[in-house]
């Protein structure tokens, strides 16, 4: 389990997230949504650094997480941030192998696990057929599915992404939802920030709704929408409708 408790984030004399605590279960998938703005990425990159935590305190399984060494952190939880500057121009398989960093000693040497599980990575994400092509070389859609392949290789309980769906089409999108489904029967642990409502009411067993950078309502999809959260804070109208394959969700 991860749990914020009156977590505090700050740049410079600039309060950005001020008293959150949330609590994202084990085994299940949460996802993160809220209007522009509201402070989703700032709230997740608490995880990875890019966030300075002024106050409060993050708990991995009941243990500070902050104060763990990078090392163990990145055995235990791994993060897929939503924009990358630098793409690097190496061979996807090079990228994925990448993930493994946490486990490698400083010869950086990879036993026949290490490769085994760059494998499975790759083979899971569907970039096995670029492993030799240059991850700058690739279209969008394949390349975030190269950079998932890594942060698979991590091998972590816990998986945290950032909008992963963006440079996707529909059927990519798809297919990267159902790989999120596979992870969560496989026992991890997954964090989300979409935009998409209709995937995140799917997808989730838990949604965290954020506005004005605070959290506005922490509920199962099926809760949000008897008590119209979603409604509220999105200034939104839902319609549902339902068949044999599932609920479909409009807004307007």
């Amino acid at each position: 389990m991860l749990e914020f408790r009156h977590v505090d984030v700050s740049c410079g004399p600039v309060s950005i997230l001020r008293d959150i605590s949330a609590v994202f279960q084990k085994g299940e998938i949460t996802t993160v949504i809220g209007p522009n703005g509201c402070g989703k990425t700032t709230l997740l990159q608490c995880l990875n650094g890019s966030s300075k935590v002024t106050s409060g305190s993050i708990l991995l399984d009941d243990r500070d997480y902050l104060a763990m060494p990078l090392r163990e952190r990145a055995r235990r939880l791994s993060f897929l941030p939503q924009v990358r500057s630098i793409i690097p121009t190496l061979p996807v398989r090079t990228l994925v192998e990448h993930g493994r960093f946490p486990y490698l000693g400083f010869s950086r040497r990879k036993s026949q696990q290490d490769i085994a599980i760059v494998e499975d990575a790759m083979d899971f994400s569907r970039v096995s057929p670029y492993a030799a092509q240059s991850a700058d070389t690739l279209s969008g859609g394949i390349r975030q599915r190269a950079f998932f392949a890594m942060t698979l290789a991590q091998d972590c309980s816990c998986i945290v992404l950032d909008e992963p769906t963006t440079y996707l089409d529909l059927s990519g999108q798809r297919e990267f939802l159902e790989m999120i489904l596979q992870l969560k029967k496989q026992g991890k642990t997954v964090i989300l920030v979409l935009h998409d409502l209709g995937q995140a009411l799917r997808i989730s067993d838990t949604l965290v709704i954020m506005q004005d950078r605070k959290i506005a309502a922490t509920a199962t999809p099926k809760e949000c929408l008897q008590q119209h959260i979603i409604e509220k804070v999105f200034d939104v109208r839902v319609k549902v409708f339902s068949d044999e394959e599932g609920c479909y969700y409009f807004f307007n």
